[in-house]
């Protein structure tokens, strides 16, 4: 049903995840991010959005994305129809699945990141964001934002979605800057769509507006 990647940028400190889907609104239901904080991604066959603000929460009071994933899924009995995934601010990534999720669905936790999907084509979908994403960060090639873009966009091309491709996101939440997040709830070509988004917002003259905005580390600037 959908793909994610959460993904921690240790030259910045900037947060990131980026998710694809084969239904409405991937954006809206699926992830969550805070600066300092983490990254999460609730997906699965009935995908729970409470997940995403409780584990929020609760790596915002200190627990570690291994503890996060136990607690929530230890206490909901609907869990084996959901997927949670979850990247701690140190870097720490857990991963729960359900059996009841739809098939081919797996995961994978790497160094600062954690790559997961449900419905999918195939396995070879989650390979190819993980090689395109660690091929990116060792090779320095891009900034955060195109890296987790080109993991989607590798996502897709490995397969994607069972459905197909009709939605996609991505959020960048860091503490000195105002949080990046765009959306392309239905589209025949999501990830161009979400790609030209991010090119607007990320330059002139929208990106000039946006360093005048308040962040975590000046809060009260104009």
């Amino acid at each position: 049903m959908t793909f994610s990647i959460l993904a921690l940028d240790r030259q910045t400190g900037a947060i990131g995840c980026a998710a694809a889907t084969g239904n409405l609104a991937v954006g809206a239901w699926v992830l969550r991010a805070a600066a300092r904080v983490g990254a999460v991604a609730t997906q699965g066959l009935c995908v729970s959005p409470l997940w995403g603000d409780q584990a929020l929460a609760r790596l915002e009071s200190g627990e570690r994305a291994e503890a996060v994933v136990d607690g929530l899924t230890a206490a909901d009995p609907g869990r084996e129809h959901r997927q949670l995934a979850v990247l701690d601010f140190h870097g720490g990534g857990a991963v729960w699945t359900g059996d009841a999720n739809t098939d081919v669905k797996a995961h994978i936790i790497g160094t600062d990141c954690v790559i997961a999907g449900n419905w999918l084509s195939g396995r070879g979908v989650l390979t190819a964001m993980e090689q395109s994403y660690r091929q990116d960060v060792d090779s320095g090639e891009g900034g955060f934002g195109h890296r987790l873009l080109a993991a989607l966009e590798a996502g897709i091309a490995a397969g994607s979605d069972a459905r197909g491709t009709l939605s996609a996101a991505i959020r960048i939440v860091r503490a000195d800057r105002s949080p990046l997040d765009l959306r392309v709830d239905y589209d025949k070509a999501p990830l161009d769509r979400l790609r030209a988004l991010y090119e607007m917002a990320t330059n002139p003259p929208y990106s000039e507006w946006t360093r005048q905005v308040p962040t975590l580390d000046d809060p009260y600037r104009c």
